[in-house]
């Protein structure tokens, strides 16, 4: 019997004692929960002396104070043994609290420190809504985090696990916490990890992007490690308790609805006070781990998206996604460079270095262009305007000005009377101010608007 139980003979002769002396039979031993057994081996104790009555009333107190930053259970000893010199030394210290702890909250084997980790998972069972129309019904992922220390709880119900819902419940999460922790510890799921190994696995490159954006840390848990996740696995069976059960018989037709039901119910779940201690996740939170969060940023992340383009003979690349053009420095041209692309920027990488940004512009066929991007000649091209060639026309003279103005007006598209503009204002270097534009009332009297008949005008009038 010893080797099929595990047990020594000595243990095994203890409990058949036991059960003889309380006359169970067998039969009602197999009937008796866990917590029966536990209490009816606790009557068959002895009584706690008054030493350790007196050490376990500091323990829900050094529970919340482990918490915190470089305290350890040495320097909590020094001060029990401060108030209590005959009190426990250091070994049976630890000891009795190792008890108590396993005690109070069997599954918590570690003590966080505050501030340090958010630990992240999703569900197994899924919550769902009904379309109002059709009555479909879409089940919808629960994304569930706590942070370690205080295990402040907050819950989310999303489209999908996939990258960008996945991210943006992360930091839906750290606004309503209004903080940051030092890490976030997700499982190895897709959206978090693209490859998992044991001791450097490979983050998602946009969930790295966004941990940056936060100033914080990505520590992935060790595949089939299950003790690393310990304390986010049993936030999730406590949420099948307290916000599962009591959504089970509402019906709900959006996320949104859902969501807002899900916060009504987190409140009372953070405010229960933990077993066997007289505080809650709320009250921890508020008192030792929310200014140990570091401060969020001004601006929300933005997911960020990959393109590949072409620099053109114009200093700027074809954004096909909206159809735009963006320039850049003109000794690129003829380069492959990299787009990344958020709904308000883009930024234009070549081999790792950030060329531009420009803000994000959904105007199809349209430019945005820097003026230092381009070439001398290219510049002053770009800075071609009818409003340029009619101010240029007017220091010359009203005729000047009115050809200019009618040749603007008669083209389908300024940029195609533009050379046509600057071939006649040219003339004013040739024959002065005066001539081009007495040339410019000819012209107009006969109907020219082009530089080749400007010049025969000018010709005939013994101009050139």
């Amino acid at each position: 019997m010893t080797l099929q139980l595990g047990l020594s003979r000595n243990t095994i002769t203890k409990y058949i004692d036991f059960f003889k002396r309380y006359q169970l039979t067998s039969y009602e031993v197999s009937a008796m929960t866990l917590e029966e057994l536990n209490r009816l081996f606790k009557t068959d104790q002895k009584g706690k002396s008054q030493q350790l009555l007196t050490l376990e009333k500091y323990f829900p107190y050094f529970d919340k104070e482990l918490r915190k930053t470089g305290v350890t259970k040495e320097l909590l000893w020094q001060e029990y043994l401060t108030k209590h010199p005959d009190g426990y030394r250091l070994s049976q210290f630890r000891y009795w609290y190792r008890e108590w702890v396993k005690e109070v909250s069997p599954v918590m084997h570690f003590t966080h420190k505050a501030g340090d980790k958010l630990f992240i998972d999703f569900t197994g069972k899924k919550l769902s809504i009904v379309d109002r129309y059709t009555g479909e019904i879409q089940d919808l992922e629960v994304f569930v985090c706590v942070l370690g220390s205080s295990q402040y709880t907050y819950v989310e119900a999303c489209e999908s696990q996939k990258k960008e819902d996945f991210i943006a419940c992360i930091e839906n999460a750290l606004w309503f916490y209004g903080g940051v922790p030092q890490a976030l510890v997700p499982d190895n799921l897709r959206a978090a990890v693209t490859k998992s190994s044991r001791y450097e696995p490979k983050v998602n490159e946009t969930f790295v992007d966004f941990a940056e954006h936060y100033e914080t840390a990505v520590l992935p848990t060790r595949a089939y490690r299950l003790r690393d996740k310990a304390i986010v696995e049993n936030a999730v069976r406590i949420i099948y308790t307290r916000v599962f059960a009591p959504l089970r018989n509402q019906t709900f037709h959006t996320r949104s609805e859902l969501n807002k039901a899900i916060l009504e119910l987190l409140p009372s779940h953070n405010s229960m006070s933990f077993r066997g201690r007289e505080y809650s996740r709320y009250s921890l939170f508020e008192e030792i781990e929310k200014h140990q969060l570091k401060p969020l940023p001004a601006k929300r992340y933005e997911i960020k998206r990959y393109a590949n383009a072409t620099v053109h003979k114009n200093s700027h690349i074809y954004f096909s996604k909206d159809k735009h053009y963006y320039s850049l420095p003109y000794h690129h041209i003829g380069k492959r460079v990299k787009v990344v692309y958020s709904d308000s920027a883009v930024e234009i990488y070549h081999q790792q270095e950030l060329l531009t940004v420009h803000p994000r512009t959904k105007q199809k066929y349209g430019y945005s262009t820097i003026k230092e991007h381009m070439p001398s000649h290219h510049r002053f091209i770009s800075e071609w305007s009818s409003e340029k060639f009619i101010a240029w026309a007017a220091q010359i003279g009203d005729h000047c000005k009115a050809l200019i103005i009618n040749i603007l007006e008669k083209k389908q598209h300024p940029e195609q009377s533009y050379k046509s503009c600057l071939g006649i204002l040219h003339f004013t270097k040739k024959v002065g101010n005066t001539r081009l534009d007495n040339a410019c009332k000819r012209a107009l009297d006969y109907g020219a608007q082009t530089t080749i008949l400007l010049s025969v005008s000018l010709k005939t009038a013994g101009t050139l």
